[in-house]
């Protein structure tokens, strides 16, 4: 809601420029209405689209890059889990509490991270853990804790021997790994727009429309030109909002890395 919010505001910002523009424009005296003014305007105004276009295309590309980077990272965090569970299968028996816990882990953070998709089947993770996917959380605590367990009782284990040692060493260090990993994914949650310099854009745009408004000829076809040029813009915002948003949305993070690594677990 918070992407489809964010478009609404600026359609309804930048329709209310072009009103007002078009309001304003007769009670102007004559003067302000001669040629060099109106020339004068639309210099002023190419100068502001210039700017406005920059901008709106420095941050579509700030926000698609942003939005990669959280799905490689994804990518990286499942195949980090995998190798782990690889390495607790070849340590034995002794290692399946610590893989049980990866495994509710990993189901759990699927359900709670992807909300309107279908959950993992069965019954050994919590389903009661809140849907945290927003623009300022990604899991819940609990899921954290979850993971430390897994820590704790990986790093509790005893080897019998130096096989089994050097897998539980090389098993640590790569949960370390999977535990950076998480800050950073969750990190990477929040949202990297700059309200002011979004405000600022907004702004811009709503002198825009109102000088459109100022000049625009009185007609139908000029004014439906200038409401789908305000949706167009609307939408570009929509999608840049979106993919800052990685987590909420039309636009996510698919959820299929770290579904390949809960049936990888579940072996």
């Amino acid at each position: 809601m918070y992407e489809i919010g964010s478009a609404l505001l600026v359609f309804v910002l930048l329709l209310i420029g072009t009103g007002t523009g078009v309001v304003v424009r007769p009670l102007l005296p004559e003067e302000h209405k001669a040629h060099e003014t109106v020339q004068l305007i639309q210099l002023v105004i190419g100068m502001l689209v210039t700017f406005a276009a920059l901008v709106l295309g420095l941050m579509t590309a700030s926000a698609k890059t942003a939005f990669d980077t959280v799905g490689n990272d994804f990518r990286t965090y499942s195949a980090d889990l995998i190798q782990l569970n690889a390495t607790l299968r070849e340590y034995g028996a002794d290692a399946n509490e610590v893989r049980q816990l990866l495994r509710a882990y990993t189901a759990a953070a699927i359900a709670s991270t992807w909300p309107t998709e279908a959950h993992p089947p069965g019954d050994y993770y919590p389903k009661d853990i809140p849907v945290e996917n927003n623009t300022d959380k990604l899991e819940d605590t609990r899921l954290g804790d979850m993971l430390n367990l897994a820590g704790q009782k990986l790093r509790q284990m005893s080897a019998p021997d130096t096989f089994h040692q050097r897998l539980l060493d090389r098993s640590i260090e790569q949960f370390e790994t999977i535990m950076q990993a998480r800050w950073k994914l969750i990190e990477e949650a929040h949202s990297t727009i700059s309200q002011p310099f979004f405000k600022t854009l907004t702004f811009w745009l709503f002198v825009i429309f109102l000088s459109f408004g100022l000049i625009a000829p009185r007609n139908a076809l000029a004014l439906v030109t200038i409401t789908l040029g305000a949706l167009s813009i609307a939408s570009a915002v929509y999608v840049i909002v979106d993919l800052d948003t990685p987590f909420t949305g039309p636009i996510v993070i698919s959820s299929q890395p770290m579904r390949d690594a809960l049936e990888h677990l579940n072996r």
